[in-house]
């Protein structure tokens, strides 16, 4: 059975969103699961030496702030920055990996309404209450989510994923991995297809 796709991504990343809403199809289109793993971009920038894209030299700052819609719109998906960017993730990749434990299709489905809200809505996902009342949208009990993303052992879950990216060469977001080959972002989406398609090259 062919193995799963790595889908590394920050909740805060909006190229992320993008990717977001293509990789399942893709994956699907290619006989090939998904696994989504969320990590957090300011840990890996302390490895990277890299910026938030708000932090970059107005040069390249500028050309993001056009080139976000664009992409959205050449995907036809929503999109609305939201007034907080970028913002800290923690809370939301919390939740996911304790749903993911339980429930992946759950997981997922919760990443997408997160990503959908922050970047599709412009809604404030940071805290930890507001990624509760997106988890009650799907059924996911609001009490419960407020106390796992508290747990020790959430935590450490979620700081492992994000050790093992580093680990993986993971530096930006999205990150894909296919059969052990990475690529960085969603403009590497059509070669993660070709690659889908023929096995490399």
């Amino acid at each position: 059975m062919p193995t799963p796709i790595d889908f590394y991504f920050d909740f805060s990343s909006p190229y992320g969103y993008i990717a977001s809403t293509q990789i399942d199809a893709l994956g699907a289109k290619h006989g090939r699961a998904v696994t989504w793993r969320p990590f957090l971009l300011g840990a890996v920038f302390k490895v990277s030496e890299a910026r938030p894209l708000t932090q970059l030299p107005p040069i390249k700052s500028n050309y993001f702030v056009h080139d976000f819609p664009r992409s959205a719109r050449m995907f036809g998906i929503s999109y609305k920055m939201p007034a907080a960017f970028p913002f800290l993730a923690v809370q939301a990749s919390r939740a996911y990996y304790w749903l993911a434990d339980r429930d992946a299709a759950k997981a997922t489905a919760f990443a997408k309404a997160v990503y959908h809200a922050a970047f599709g809505e412009g809604r404030d996902v940071a805290p930890a209450e507001a990624v509760a009342d997106i988890g009650a949208g799907l059924g996911i009990d609001r009490a419960a989510t407020l106390a796992a993303v508290n747990e020790a052992a959430v935590k450490d879950r979620l700081r492992v994923e994000v050790d093992e990216a580093i680990k993986r060469g993971v530096f930006g977001s999205p990150f894909i991995f296919v059969d052990g080959e990475g690529f960085w972002g969603a403009d590497r989406l059509p070669h993660v297809e070709r690659w889908l398609a023929t096995g490399g090259w």
